[in-house]
């Protein structure tokens, strides 16, 4: 399955995400998948979420079908607004300490079970969240808590699976600064949840290349620490992000804007690696410090086809390297979200053809395990 997410189109009401998909998503159809059902990467907010009555899922259903859409997956990740302010951190929130976090989760996964028959008896889906909280946010002490959320959270998904026949994977996004940040320190939360075992198979993660990408991971062996530690991948979201050598630093400042977080990583000639929260923060440092690192990786999403982007280059080697290693019926979905964002020159056409034209790279570069 390959689709992109429609997080990529503003707009936060069910109105917005019709609005897009009658337009961009129809366009991008026509484009990849004229005659075969084309599936839906959909992002409904909580405002969204709240707005879609019985008769309106049932409306939806029913114009899929005739449309020849179908949806597999759902982006659960930011609750509120997405686009157009200054969202930063705040996308994390309510996070995995919240009880509404659970109640937004749980609603997507009753809208999910509604729409999954549309791919066939028994199929799977799945919802990605947020990386539990943002780390500056996080205290210990809260573990508990936000395990006896995950429980509730994945109870509403086994309820949903019972009651329809299609199961729903609930996929944490690891992510840059986030107390899920690295595969290892994702395999190691998994396994101190110690779920029970009819929910654990309803746990998964959305494995994100351009966050991955930022930590300096190699993809090989970012999966295989997955794998082995029996964390299921439920879905991969196939995006890319800034890379700069030493001599490239001064380039990042054409990224720097106040909409979404830009989270650093940056290596020095040792192998050692300083984080940074946001872009400005490792554009402040003195010039002595700066001079310490050889690299850096940013969390900007560019286009997964460039190389290179407004005099930086990108970590599309990453998704080079890691997409012929997923087997065949992993579900990708491109997610370049920052288009709106992005300076003018890193912009390839418009969002419609620049949303073709990487859904196309990813089957020319895809393989098959």
């Amino acid at each position: 399955m390959l689709t992109y997410c429609s997080n990529i189109h503003p707009g936060e009401s069910w109105g917005d995400v019709l609005a897009n998909l009658g337009s961009h998503g129809r366009a991008v159809k026509a484009a990849i998948s004229p005659r075969a059902p084309f599936p839906l990467g959909l992002r409904i907010s909580a405002q969204a979420a709240h707005e879609i009555d019985a008769r309106e899922c049932a409306r939806f259903r029913d114009w899929c079908a005739a449309e020849g859409f179908d949806v597999p997956t759902l982006n659960g990740f930011p609750h509120g607004r997405f686009h157009g302010a200054g969202v930063k951190e705040k996308v994390y929130l309510p996070d995995w300490r919240s009880e509404e976090r659970v109640a937004y989760t749980a609603r997507l996964a009753e809208l999910l079970a509604a729409w999954l028959p549309l791919r066939g008896p028994g199929a799977v889906g799945s919802i990605s969240t947020a990386p539990i909280a943002f780390r500056a946010h996080w205290r210990e002490e809260d573990r508990p808590l936000v395990r006896r959320h995950l429980i509730e959270a994945l109870s509403a998904l086994a309820r949903a699976r019972d009651a329809s026949g299609h199961e729903i994977v609930l996929c944490l996004e690891p992510e840059p600064r986030c107390l899920l940040e690295t595969s290892a320190e994702t395999a190691a939360f998994f396994a101190s949840l110690a779920l029970p075992a009819s929910l654990a198979p309803l746990l998964g993660v959305c494995f994100d290349c351009c966050h991955q990408a930022v930590e300096f991971e190699n993809a090989r062996d970012a999966l295989a620490t997955l794998r082995a530690a029996g964390v299921r991948i439920g879905k991969v979201q196939v995006s890319s992000a800034l890379r700069a050598v030493r001599g490239e630093f001064g380039a990042l400042a054409a990224f720097d804007e106040p909409t979404y977080l830009h989270q650093v990583v940056a290596r020095e000639a040792s192998g050692a690696l300083a984080r940074f929260d946001d872009l400005p923060a490792f554009l402040g440092l003195p010039r002595e410090t700066l001079a310490r690192y050889d690299e850096c990786r940013v969390h900007f999403h560019v286009p997964i086809f460039a190389e290179r982007a407004e005099g930086c280059g990108t970590t599309r080697a990453f998704l080079e390297e890691a997409l012929p290693l997923l087997p065949a019926e992993t579900p990708l979905e491109v997610e370049t979200y920052s288009w709106n964002v992005l300076p003018a020159a890193a912009r390839a056409g418009s969002v419609g053809e620049s949303i073709v034209r990487e859904l196309r790279w990813v089957e020319a570069n895809r393989g098959l395990a």
